[in-house]
């Protein structure tokens, strides 16, 4: 049977409710899996879910966020050569291409955990006469991610380790070209003791990017892709008064 790629909502692994995708080797052109888009409602619960963690995981102490973090990076290590394997038949890419854009994704999960040091704030006494200054670094609230078919493991590490481990909560809607690795990171970051809500990813196309763009309750969205594209999503992001960041 082909293999049905879920979405993952609030905790929970769910099928898609909407138009079905195929997903193609690369390398063979063969059907590897079938992608059922997410619903306009799912999204919505995907939204829902990371707004609602967002309330007490903002909260949680720094240090507890850093070390979700190591736990995810010595799993990620432990499953390299896995994950590369995964990587390879999503992509097409040789298997030592592959674990190198695992590998490059890796390192940014290792510089999550240490999320303590860069999220200090700055004091400054005397400014202005009796005027001292201090600056605190707080989570936005629901971050987006939409990435790439071209580095399925490194662009999504890029982005929501950092993220989370800020205290924010995600959305991560990955390529539908390969979504078979970007659903195994996802696995492995519930496995390192991530609660439900704080990471969501949703399947689907240019119709589920739109919805996440408008969407009242997503405050900042994050980019890797081409011009065409990254044009459309930070001036429309942008337009819904979104924090964008757009790498085209």
């Amino acid at each position: 049977m082909t293999q049905r790629v879920p979405l993952f909502i609030n905790g929970e692994f769910v099928h898609g409710g909407g138009e079905t995708i195929p997903v193609i080797d690369p390398a063979t052109q063969n059907v590897i899996a079938e992608l059922p888009a997410a619903t306009e409602r799912e999204v919505d619960y995907a939204v829902a879910a990371a707004k609602e963690a967002f309330q007490s995981w903002r909260d949680v102490p720094v240090p507890e966020r850093a070390r979700l973090m190591m736990r995810y990076q010595a799993l990620l290590k432990e499953h390299h050569d896995e994950l590369g394997e995964i990587l390879a038949r999503d992509t097409g890419k040789t298997f030592e291409d592959a674990k190198g854009d695992v590998w490059r994704g890796i390192e940014v999960a290792e510089q999550a955990a240490n999320i303590p040091s860069m999220l200090m704030g700055e004091t400054v006494e005397n400014v202005a006469n009796g005027i001292d200054t201090y600056s605190i670094t707080q989570p936005v609230g629901v971050c987006v991610g939409v990435t790439p078919f071209n580095f399925p493991a490194m662009i999504p590490l890029w982005m929501f380790p950092l993220a989370i481990a800020s205290g924010n909560t995600f959305v991560l809607k990955p390529s539908e070209q390969v979504p078979l690795t970007p659903v195994r990171l996802v696995e492995l970051f519930i496995e390192a003791g991530a609660p439900k809500g704080v990471l969501n990813l949703v399947q689907g196309g240019a119709q589920q990017v739109d919805q996440l763009l408008n969407h009242p309750d997503v405050a900042a969205v994050s980019f890797v892709g081409s011009s065409r594209v990254g044009e459309h999503i930070y001036s429309t992001g942008t337009a819904a008064g979104k924090r964008v960041q757009c790498m085209m």
